[in-house]
């Protein structure tokens, strides 16, 4: 049976999402490697994902680590930059998918500001026939309560979603609730998979 709606990740799916990466160009791999040893960043942000405020969640840190203030206030000003580049096949993927009038979602852990603000830098994250963002439902994944809501919402079977991420326990979550999945490692094989689900033919995924 073919699925009845398509949901994307966003980070790493989308977009690049690599902030070690964007640290090592601006302070070095050395400097970097103390930094988050000395704060734990990713702990910061999904804070930020959870749905505190984007500007003064960094602020407060970066006041709580004076050693390390103007890197963390890079988080905040140089947020995009570690939010890139774009990914392209996959872009190409959601619009093939919604011309031919099947609904695509996005269930990403992103923070309410920090979302508002991609989206007037990526024009696609305002393509979604519906948007499912945990800075705004107050819970991220992998916890069961973010996919449980998002079938409360749209009313479609948990067999009849398919999901792909990036992380492999965002997967497994989705799958124990029934949901068709696929981990991402690229464009191509999430094409090919879109493909065998008789979403997409061959010429419409670029295969």
């Amino acid at each position: 049976m073919t699925p009845e709606a398509v949901i994307f990740d966003i980070g790493n799916v989308l977009i690049r999402w690599n902030p070690e990466s964007f640290y090592d160009r601006t302070i070095g791999e050395a400097r970097r490697r103390a930094l988050f040893a000395a704060v734990d960043l990713h702990g910061m942000n999904d804070a930020i994902d959870a749905g505190a405020l984007f500007r003064e969640t960094i602020y407060d840190w970066a006041d709580r680590h004076p050693d390390w203030a103007e890197e963390i206030r890079m988080w905040y000003h140089n947020w995009i930059d570690m939010a890139s580049p774009r990914i392209e096949g996959s872009i190409t993927l959601l619009r093939r998918l919604r011309a031919k009038g099947i609904p695509v979602f996005s269930l990403t852990n992103f923070g309410t500001h920090a979302f508002a603000y991609a989206q007037t830098q990526y024009e696609f994250l305002t393509e979604f026939d519906r948007g499912y963002v945990s800075g705004h439902m107050g819970v991220t994944k992998p916890a069961p309560r973010i996919y449980e809501m998002v079938e409360e919402d749209c009313g479609i079977a948990p067999d009849r979603l398919i999901f792909t991420d990036d992380r492999a326990e965002n997967i497994a979550v989705a799958a124990a609730r029934g949901w068709r999945t696929h981990l991402f490692d690229g464009p191509e094989g999430w094409a090919c998979r879109l493909v065998a689900e008789g979403l997409l033919t061959k010429e419409e995924a670029a295969l």
